[in-house]
């Protein structure tokens, strides 16, 4: 049997691009119930998504501005779920 993978979309914006980078280095996750990004808090991933953004910024955007988004993405998520008890 034939089985098709879906593709993702791809990232259209560059504070998409960052989001992306913290989710996949595990330093931000969703609320299960609303949707809403969390800081994890976790200093490994905050490293880890920092040196993601370094090695491998998106195409026609310079290492400092990549970084520097991943930084501005991760400083705007609050650590609780704001529709959260």
């Amino acid at each position: 049997m034939l089985m098709t993978c879906e593709r993702r979309p791809p990232i259209r914006t560059l504070r998409g691009w960052a989001i992306h980078v913290l989710h996949e280095a595990g330093a931000i996750r969703e609320c299960e119930e609303h949707g809403w990004m969390q800081d994890r808090a976790d200093p490994h991933a905050r490293d880890r998504a920092h040196d993601f953004a370094r090695r491998d910024p998106p195409a026609g955007v310079s290492i400092d501005e990549a970084a520097a988004e991943v930084r501005e993405v991760l400083d705007s998520i609050g650590d609780t779920c704001p529709e959260c008890p």
